[in-house]
């Protein structure tokens, strides 16, 4: 099979891959979608990955292939990629929190299984999901990053009739507005430099400001007029984390959702004098996945608008990921990696 092999920052290379061996309770997928997420152009750009491997993690397709004691996915079935596995036993896994599992996996550091930037992918049984009725295996590809959306507005706490926040406008922050919308939050607003990122929020129902509009305090205990019970901090900018603390009203929380590199510095007393409240959001809740497909399976909810019309092949996704970072492409980018294969 084909698949794009991460060797080193910036390095990208289409090359033949054996299909994975099942073991018992394994089933392979046939990719029909896989997502581009910003963690991908953490691993390719910048170097997080660990060479030799394949990315890609948020994907759907068909059932191509089962292992001796699958039994509960037939040949030909629709399947979307579910959560990472968790060991289950740990005191998060047994709170109810999945996302701080003792054993999770540290980004950038290989396991056993590679993703779905390949024509096919093993994966057991457990971690495949059923597709609802209605919704297009397209459409089902969005559920990792929606998930990880839902889990963001989930530790944030907002609730319809407060204001809502979200800085950065990519994949996750437009999904951001989605979800919140169908939450029944109507007073959004999302800061984004670039102006197709800016578009996209405001046919989702944002309203929309370029940073350099945003209005910084500097006094610890000045707060701006209108200010927000909640900030989605999800560019993962270290600008855009400092300055959204300053957004916030008293008793207000700040989620931080997208990753970086570039640490930010927070001012201790605007914290301490006005009850602020940070706190970070990984990955997906315990039934994020099942509660993303329940989403995405709503008449209204804008799956064409949340994804780029053209897909691209394996040899494309690199020019993606740059694409991508410079904000050129607005909404979720999928792969397609059985296009013009032969």
């Amino acid at each position: 099979m084909k698949a794009s092999v991460y060797h080193r920052r910036g390095e990208l290379e289409v090359e033949d891959r054996p299909v994975p061996e099942l073991g018992e309770h394994d089933v392979l997928l046939e990719v029909d979608f896989c997502g581009v997420c910003g963690s991908d152009i953490h691993f390719v750009l910048e170097g997080w990955g660990q060479p030799g491997s394949v990315e890609g993690h948020e994907f759907s397709g068909r059932v191509a292939a089962i292992g001796a004691k699958v039994d509960k996915w037939k040949i030909g079935e629709e399947a979307v990629g579910g959560p990472l596995p968790r060991c289950g036993e740990c005191n998060f896994c047994q709170a109810g929190r999945p996302s701080l599992c003792a054993g999770r996996r540290t980004p950038g550091v290989a396991v056993n299984n590679d993703g779905a930037f390949a024509q096919f992918v093993r994966v057991n049984q457990e971690h495949l999901l059923k597709i609802p009725a209605g919704l297009s295996v397209k459409g089902a590809a969005l559920a990792e990053p929606l998930a990880v959306a839902l889990h963001g507005i989930n530790r944030s706490g907002v609730q319809a009739g407060q204001r809502l926040l979200i800085t950065g406008g990519g994949p996750i922050g437009a999904l951001s507005i989605a979800a919140a919308k169908i939450r029944g939050v109507e007073e959004i607003v999302l800061s984004e430099p670039h102006p197709k990122r800016r578009a996209l929020g405001e046919l989702l129902g944002a309203t929309v400001m370029a940073p350099e509009e945003m209005v910084v305090p500097s006094f610890p205990t000045e707060i701006i007029e209108n200010p927000f019970d909640v900030v989605l901090e999800c560019s993962g900018n270290r600008v855009a984390m400092e300055n959204s603390l300053t957004q916030l009203q008293r008793g207000g929380t700040l989620v931080l959702v997208g990753a970086g590199i570039d640490a930010p510095r927070f001012d201790p007393n605007r914290i301490l004098l006005n009850e602020l409240v940070i706190t970070g959001s990984f990955v997906y809740d315990p039934d994020g996945f099942e509660r993303a497909l329940e989403m995405l399976a709503l008449p209204g909810f804008p799956i064409d608008l949340l994804i780029e019309s053209e897909s691209v092949p394996l040899i494309g996704l690199f020019g993606a990921l740059e694409d991508l970072a410079r904000g050129d492409l607005a909404a979720k980018v999928m792969v397609t990696p059985n296009q013009g294969v032969k």
